[in-house]
């Protein structure tokens, strides 16, 4: 659905990519950000009362495993919905633009295809800060937003059909790639926890 959302398509809908883009990576990144805010504030209390290395155990133990889960491809639970492509028609690239964004950095709003995504909320809950929760929120949301930038070369209609063979050839080769980056980082959590 989101792979809609590039130059040729905007243009037919007589809309600015680049005003429906940056409207979706605000929303993204503020979405994942509040939501970081809200578990790193909720694990601030958490934290010091469980201690530091615990709390880098914890998160790595959820990348490690979140990656481990992606590899042997067991099923997300979780929405199995994607943003409304109904919103396209009627509204301004900005505003379904910005709702995508919220939706994508809200993290579990729309289909959830990794783990990953629940790890990131544990980094967030056991980093310690409401600050440092809203910068992994934040990142995350910015990384969510990506896709839609990707497609920003596609403005006529074989590039179109060559970013959706690309993307068709590259996603299982990339959840891989990233699936063991999760459990590698998970790995290098757990040794920091211990030394």
């Amino acid at each position: 659905m989101l792979s809609s959302i590039h130059p040729l398509g905007e243009r037919a809908r007589h809309n600015r990519w680049g005003m429906t883009v940056t409207a979706m990576t605000i929303g993204s990144i503020g979405a994942g950000a509040l939501i970081g805010l809200m578990f790193g504030a909720a694990g601030a209390n958490l934290v010091p009362i469980a201690g530091e290395t615990l709390g880098l155990v914890m998160m790595g133990a959820a990348a490690l495993g979140a990656g481990v889960a992606d590899l042997a491809r067991i099923p997300v639970p979780g929405s199995h919905r994607q943003v409304n492509e109904n919103w396209i028609g009627p509204y301004r690239g900005w505003v379904y633009g910005g709702a995508f964004g919220v939706q994508l950095g809200a993290g579990a709003a729309t289909y959830v295809v990794t783990w990953g995504v629940y790890a990131t909320f544990v980094a967030e809950l056991f980093v310690g800060s409401a600050m440092a929760g809203a910068l992994i929120g934040g990142i995350f949301g910015a990384g969510r937003a990506l896709m839609p930038i990707a497609a920003g070369w596609i403005d006529r209609p074989s590039r179109l059909t060559a970013f959706h063979q690309v993307m068709a050839t590259w996603a299982r080769p990339a959840a891989r790639i990233a699936g063991a980056g999760s459990a590698l980082t998970g790995v290098a959590l757990v040794v920091l926890a211990a030394t």
